[in-house]
């Protein structure tokens, strides 16, 4: 997911980003603990997931696969924010961090969340797993009310985290410079009734939810890959007081893990102890519940069976990107044939650039990209049957009574430095409703950024590395 609220150049246009939760599923990754040691695990869970099953928000599911690609649909384009340039600063350390994640399709939702253990003692929380965003908080109760015996007494909410009960909680004071200074990006409040009151934040969404609290340090458990438990101490948090979400953009979520490559995101914290890496692989967004992976932090990457050689191509970080993870598109090729489509629709300086967010759920191409895809698809599809637009977030749809995937033309995204990334058909083509198929793609603005979505991302290890600003890919099973 993409940041939700940042600044970004003035001669940038307002370009595409997508809600906070729009991640299209929690996948569980799983990771070799023999063939890993010294990385922490997070387990991350599709919101659909069965598991979930009770929480408040997981109850109320999508009756139809059209009407859950009409709500991601909907949280993706909510996603559209600037966003702030960050510095970076990670340590090389040969452990790593592994946290388990789950697939939730069960639930007809599009979040990953990771299941994270915040405080001390610790509460257990469902954190939407951003690459998009950059700051990590959590519902949360606050009165300053000390460690007095009446404050102590009182009964615990295990659905927020409760701070006054939690000896690790240390609040960012709205006096000093973090607050006034180097907060201000995340979007801290300029009031300060007293020196030594807690520097708040209210942070807004393009859609008008919005998540306002404090600034706090905490420490985030976790587990390393060769079963040692650790105690990630100083993590930045926000400790979320009030939730405004009409739209149910935070459905089900207990709060958001930043993994932007920000000064204060989560994945820069981690990257003090760990290194500047984490890898992911995305099951397919529709697996059950009992298929599984994990997000690994730290030098050695996530164990997966590859189907394919892994590939690597440049991370573009900063700049016109700011804390969202950009990379060098060159073209998109259909069916062995490279489109026409303008150099600028990829280059970030003229208005373009591509980014992968695993929090927007579809792939948005910008005007020029998409018009060129759909006219491809249209002269391969010829003999299928067209469909109507039925007010979902797909324009290219047709029956698929005469479908056979050996009709589809492959689709390849050529990288700058010779790197192809290619889908498998089912990341593109998408089942969304009965003898209904449509061409996973959506028009975005231009000028504007392209956004290569977790359903695009499916089966596939993908392996950030921010200190090196690379990208490694490959196919996988995810299993």
């Amino acid at each position: 997911m993409m940041n939700s609220r940042g600044s970004f150049s003035s001669s940038y246009p307002f370009f595409l980003f997508f809600l906070l939760f729009a991640i299209n599923g929690l996948i569980l990754i799983s990771a070799d603990d023999d063939k890993i040691s010294g990385s922490t695990r997070l387990e991350l869970i599709h919101r659909n997931s069965l598991k979930l099953s009770g929480k408040v928000g997981f109850d109320v599911r999508p009756k139809t696969q059209m009407e859950n690609f009409k709500q991601l649909h909907h949280r993706d384009v909510l996603r559209r924010q600037n966003v702030v340039s960050r510095r970076r600063k990670t340590i090389e350390t040969a452990a790593s961090v592994s946290m388990p994640m789950h697939s939730g399709s069960d639930f007809g939702t599009g979040e990953y969340f990771v299941e994270a253990v915040v405080g001390t003692p610790g509460q257990k929380f469902l954190l939407v797993a951003d690459t998009g965003s950059e700051l990590t908080w959590v519902k949360c109760k606050y009165e300053n009310c000390g460690r007095r015996p009446e404050c102590l007494n009182k009964p615990l909410d295990k659905t927020v985290l409760n701070a006054d009960h939690s000896t690790s909680f240390q609040t960012v004071p709205c006096s000093s410079q973090t607050c006034k200074s180097e907060l201000s990006d995340l979007f801290s409040l300029a009031r300060c009734p007293t020196n030594a009151s807690p520097c708040a934040y209210d942070y807004r969404y393009m859609e008008g939810s919005a998540a306002l609290g404090i600034f706090a340090h905490e420490t985030v458990s976790v587990d390393l890959t060769n079963g040692v438990k650790r105690k990630l101490g100083n993590v930045l948090i926000g400790c979320t007081q009030t939730v405004q979400d009409d739209q149910g953009s935070f459905k089900g979520a207990d709060g958001v893990l930043g993994l932007g490559s920000g000064k204060h995101t989560f994945t820069a914290r981690i990257a003090e102890d760990f290194g500047g890496k984490f890898s992911y692989c995305l099951v397919d967004h529709l697996s059950p519940m009992k298929q599984s992976s994990y997000i690994v932090f730290g030098q050695n990457r996530i164990q997966t069976p590859l189907s394919g050689s892994i590939q690597q191509t440049k991370l573009v970080l900063g700049g016109a990107y700011g804390s969202l993870y950009g990379v060098k598109v060159s073209g998109i090729s259909v069916g062995g044939s490279l489109l026409d489509i303008p150099f600028r629709v990829w280059d970030e300086n003229l208005g373009g650039g591509t980014i992968l967010d695993s929090g927007t759920s579809l792939t948005f191409l910008a005007e020029p990209a998409y018009k060129a895809v759909t006219a491809a698809f249209d002269k391969f599809l010829s003999t299928q049957e067209k469909l109507p637009a039925d007010g979902g977030p797909f324009e290219f749809c047709f029956n698929s009574a005469k479908y056979a995937e050996s009709l589809v033309p492959r689709v390849k995204i050529q990288f700058a430095d010779g790197a192809v990334f290619e889908p498998p058909v089912k990341s593109y083509i998408l089942d969304v409703a009965p003898q209904r198929l449509c061409l996973g793609f959506v028009a975005g603005s231009w000028p504007g950024i392209s956004v290569i979505g977790n359903i695009m991302q499916q089966n596939h290890l993908w392996e950030f590395d921010v200190e090196k600003s690379t990208l490694s890919f490959a196919a996988s099973s995810c299993t």
